[in-house]
C-alpha cells in the first residue's frame, strides 16, 4: 500500500511529489515518531526530578514547575495548535512544532538555573501542543478508511511504547550519564523526524477558513486557569483563595468561550461536536481513564522505589510488565474497533484496568514480592491497550475528516486535564492518609488513593457502554456521514451529518 494508492479522489501530491510512492508504514512512522518524542520526554523528566533538585539546587516548588510549566502550555494550546494547522497547513505547523520542541530541548539541556529550565519546558509544551493533535490528523488523512483502525492501533502502540520506556530511559540516563541527556536525546529524533514528515506526508488545510483569535485566547486563558488551579490544589489547598479564584476564572472564561464559539463564523471548536453522543461520551471516558489510571501510576511508580527501596532504573524496569502491554494489545484493538465497536472495547479495557488496580491495591504492602504484582500489572496493561486505539478511532469517526484536528485537539485536552486532576486529587487523598517518610506511611496513603482511582475508572467503563456501535446504526467509521468533507466555516452541517448516523 502506498500513499498514491490510498484514496482514488486524493489530490496529486504537492511540492513536486506527484507520482512518488511512499509505503504506508512510512507515513505511519512519520506521524508516530514525533508523538513518541513528545510523550517520552515528559515521563523521563518526572523520573529525573530528584537529580534535578540536587544539581540545580531546586526547591520543591521549582520541581513542580519543571513538570507543570510543560503541562500548562501543552494542555492549554492543544486546540489552538489544531486550529492553526487547519488554517495554515497541518504538515507545515506539525514540522514547526517538531522544530520548536527540538530547539526547546536544546534550551533545557543548556539550562543552569531552575528559571531557565522552567522557561524552556514551557516552550517545549508549545511545540508539543502542535505535534500531538496534528499527528493524529495527518495519520487520518494518510491512510485509507479500511485501514484506519489498524493504523490508529499502531499509532497507539507507539504511544504505549513511550509510556513503557519513559521510566526506563529516565532511570538508565540518570545512572549512566548527566541529567542533561534526558533532553539531548530529543535532538537526533527531531533531526530525523522533520525530513521524514516532509517526504512521507502530504500537506492539507481547510481552504478559506479564518482564524478564531478570540476563541484561541478565551480557550487558552480558561484552560490555563483551570489547570493552574488543579496543579495547585494539593500543595496550596483546594479551598485556598488562589485555587478557588483560578477555578472561578476558568469557569467564566470557558463559558464565554462556548458562547463565542456558537456565534463566530469559523469556530476553533465547533460546539455541535458535543451533540454527537459517541464524541461526547468518548471524551468522558478519556477523562475518567487518565484521572484514575495515570493518577494511580503516579503513586505506584513511587511505591516501587520506596517499598522496598529501589533505584529509578530498577523501579522503571519493573513497570514494564504493565506498560509494555499496550504495545501488543493496541494494534489488535484498533483492528477490532469497526467490527466489535469502540465503546465495547473501551468498556472492557477500563474494566480490566479497574480490576488490575484493585488487585495491586489488595496485595501492596511494605514488603510485597514483585512476583505478586506482575499478574495484576499485566491485566491493567492489557486494559490500557483496549482503550487507546478505540478512543482515537471513535473520536475521528464522530466528525468529518476535515475536522479531525479540532476533534483530536479537544480529546487530547480533556485527557491532559483529566490526568492532571487525577494526579492532584489522588495525591491529596494520599497526603491525607499517609506520607513518604517510611514505607508503612506510603502504603497507608496509597490504599485509599488507589481505591479512588478504581472508582473513577469503573465509572468510565459504565459511560463507555453508552457509546453506540456504528454498525448498529447502519453506518461505519468510513461512512459518508463520517467522512464527508465539510468546510470549517459550516461545521454544523458536517457534525449534524455525523450525528445523524450516530445518535
Amino acid at each position: 500500500m502506498t500513499l498514491s494508492e490510498q484514496r482514488p479522489d486524493a489530490p496529486a501530491a504537492d511540492e513536486g511529489r506527484a507520482g512518488r510512492r511512499v509505503p504506508l508504514w512510512v507515513a505511519i512512522v512519520a506521524c508516530s515518531v514525533p508523538m513518541f518524542m513528545v510523550a517520552l520526554d515528559n515521563l523521563v523528566v518526572s523520573t529525573a526530578l530528584h537529580t534535578l533538585a540536587v544539581d540545580l539546587k531546586a526547591s520543591t516548588e521549582d520541581l513542580q514547575w519543571f513538570v507543570n510549566a510543560y503541562v500548562l502550555s501543552f494542555s492549554c494550546l492543544l486546540m489552538t495548535g489544531a486550529a492553526v494547522g487547519d488554517r495554515f497547513g497541518r504538515r507545515r505547523v506539525f514540522v514547526l512544532g517538531i522544530a520548536l520542541f527540538t530547539l526547546a530541548s536544546v534550551g533545557c539541556g543548556l539550562a543552569t538555573t531552575s528559571g531557565e529550565l522552567i522557561a524552556a519546558r514551557a516552550v517545549q509544551g508549545v511545540g508539543a501542543a502542535a505535534v500531538m493533535p496534528l499527528s493524529l490528523t495527518l495519520l487520518s488523512h494518510a491512510v485509507p478508511d479500511r485501514l484506519r483502525g489498524l493504523a490508529l492501533g499502531l499509532w497507539s502502540a507507539v504511544s504505549g511504547a513511550a509510556v513503557a520506556l519513559g521510566p526506563v530511559v529516565g532511570g538508565a540516563v540518570l545512572e549512566g550519564m548527566d541529567w542533561q541527556w534526558i533532553f539531548w536525546i530529543n535532538i537526533p529524533v527531531g533531526i530525523v523526524a522533520i525530513p521524514l514528515v516532509l517526504v512521507a506526508l502530504r500537506e492539507s488545510s481547510l481552504e478559506g477558513v479564518g482564524i478564531d483569535l478570540v476563541g484561541m485566547v478565551l480557550a487558552a486563558a480558561g484552560l490555563f486557569a483551570v489547570v493552574w488551579g488543579i496543579v495547585h490544589g494539593e500543595p496550596d489547598g483546594w479551598t485556598s483563595t488562589g485555587v478557588l479564584t483560578a477555578f472561578a476564572a476558568g469557569a467564566v472564561l470557558l463559558a464565554v468561550f462556548v458562547a463565542w464559539e456558537r456565534r463566530v463564523r469559523d469556530p476553533m471548536l465547533p460546539i455541535d461536536f458535543y451533540r454527537v453522543r459517541s464524541f461526547t461520551l468518548t471524551n468522558v471516558v478519556s477523562a475518567a481513564m487518565y484521572f484514575g489510571v495515570f493518577g494511580s501510576i503516579f503513586l505506584l511508580s513511587q511505591y516501587l522505589q520506596i517499598a522496598p527501596p529501589r533505584t529509578p532504573l530498577e523501579a522503571g524496569v519493573r513497570t514494564l510488565a504493565w506498560t509494555l502491554m499496550p504495545m501488543f494489545v493496541a494494534p489488535v484493538a484498533g483492528a477490532l474497533t469497526d467490527r466489535v465497536g469502540g465503546g465495547r472495547l473501551m468498556a472492557l479495557g477500563l474494566l480490566l484496568q479497574g480490576v488490575g488496580l484493585a488487585w495491586i491495591n489488595l496485595v501492596a504492602g511494605t514488603d510485597t514480592p514483585y512476583s505478586h504484582l506482575v499478574a495484576p500489572m499485566v491485566v491493567a496493561g492489557i486494559g490500557m491497550g483496549f482503550v487507546f486505539a478505540p478512543t482515537a478511532a471513535v473520536v475521528l469517526s464522530s466528525v468529518s475528516r476535515d475536522h479531525a484536528g479540532k476533534a483530536s485537539g479537544a480529546n487530547t485536552t480533556v485527557r491532559e486535564v483529566g490526568g492532571a486532576l487525577g494526579i492532584a486529587v489522588l495525591s491529596t487523598v494520599f497526603v491525607a492518609h499517609g506520607g513518604t517518610a517510611t514505607p508503612q506511611q506510603f502504603v497507608d496513603g496509597l490504599h485509599p488513593a488507589i481505591w479512588a482511582g478504581v472508582a473513577v475508572v469503573l465509572a468510565g467503563a459504565v459511560c463507555a457502554l453508552g457509546i453506540p456501535h456504528p454498525a448498529r446504526q447502519g453506518t461505519s467509521s468510513d461512512s459518508p456521514a463520517a467522512d464527508t468533507p465539510t468546510r470549517a466555516t459550516a461545521p454544523t452541517n458536517g457534525t449534524k451529518a455525523a450525528a445523524t448516523g450516530r445518535n
